[in-house]
């Protein structure tokens, strides 16, 4: 990668991977885009442009007159959100990621896409489940994210697209606010807990889903889009993730920082419903030994280093 042009700039990934992206690479080669401008590092730290990603001209001219020879395509409607609106998820999740493709095979960029364990469903083995195994996901956010899979897999195979994606579990940072993700619990935890000393959980006590600290994550971008290209057996998309816990594990490991923390539940039914389509962990294998995938956080060293920065922001 050298000159680089994020989509969806402003989501749960981009603000963070952008700027990381332009420590490593130069802010004038990462060009960053948005359907909309936030005040903030994403588009003041360096070239920004608004673009709606359904909008294959301006996207294509776009990526022509910035000379981009990678399209890292992150604009999507998260899980929860894109249930309710079923319609426009398709759009924005599908139509807009094959628009990203095309452009992708116009201008001969190298392609990243994430998808997510939502690609999977409850015939899905449920446990340490495999790199290639059934994915017949109940979620319109699960079908879309598998559809991406498949057509990035074809550009691949069909036109010599260089296609690269992770399926990423749940993310945790304490730049991004949570998005309308099923794993958001994990996040808003870890908020409430500062600013409360106690939290609700929407996800019922023993749900385990896979999660990965934001820093885990941008390092695997990176990781996979730098490797070399005779060693991906797979492409889209690779399982990784560096822990898998429930509720009350996460409650515990916070209360070894914040001993007076509390936690009820008041479970919401569609996100619970979602999350036990979900895996409850993930064989990484494939990812460890194609391209060195080594997540450094686990659950407790994530939320101590959660929980510092959080006090310093908040």
């Amino acid at each position: 990668m050298k000159r680089i042009i994020i989509t969806g700039a402003n989501g749960q990934i981009g603000v963070e991977l952008t700027p990381y992206l332009r420590n490593l690479y130069g802010a004038e080669n990462v060009l960053a885009t948005a359907r909309r401008k936030v005040p903030g590092p994403v588009s003041e730290g360096g070239p920004f442009v608004l673009l709606d990603v359904r909008d294959g001209k301006a996207f294509s001219e776009s990526v022509e007159s910035f000379k981009a020879d990678t399209i890292i395509h992150l604009a999507g409607m998260l899980s929860a959100r894109a249930e309710g609106d079923p319609l426009g998820s398709w759009d924005v999740n599908v139509e807009g990621s094959h628009t990203a493709l095309e452009v992708a095979r116009e201008r001969g960029t190298a392609f990243f896409f994430p998808s997510s364990i939502a690609a999977f469903g409850p015939t899905t083995p449920a446990k340490n489940t495999p790199q290639d195994t059934i994915q017949r996901p109940t979620t319109i956010y699960g079908v879309a994210k598998v559809t991406l899979e498949l057509l990035c897999d074809y550009y691949h195979k069909k036109f010599g697209l260089d296609t690269r994606g992770l399926r990423f579990p749940g993310l945790i940072s304490y730049e991004a606010l949570p998005g309308g993700g099923t794993t958001d619990y994990a996040v808003h935890i870890y908020y409430d807990a500062v600013k409360k000393g106690s939290y609700t959980s929407f996800i019922a006590s023993g749900t385990y889903m896979d999660m990965m600290y934001m820093p885990d994550a941008l390092a695997a971008v990176v990781d996979l889009m730098e490797a070399d290209p005779e060693k991906l057996i797979h492409r889209n998309a690779f399982n990784i993730s560096a822990m898998s816990f429930e509720p009350e594990q996460i409650a515990a490991s916070i209360r070894k920082v914040l001993p007076d923390f509390t936690m009820d539940y008041d479970v919401d039914p569609l996100r619970q419903g979602i999350a036990e389509s979900w895996p409850d962990s993930l064989d990484c294998t494939a990812a460890r030994e194609e391209w060195g995938f080594s997540p450094k956080y686990g659950l407790d060293e994530m939320t101590q280093d959660m929980l510092a920065r959080l006090k310093d922001r908040m």
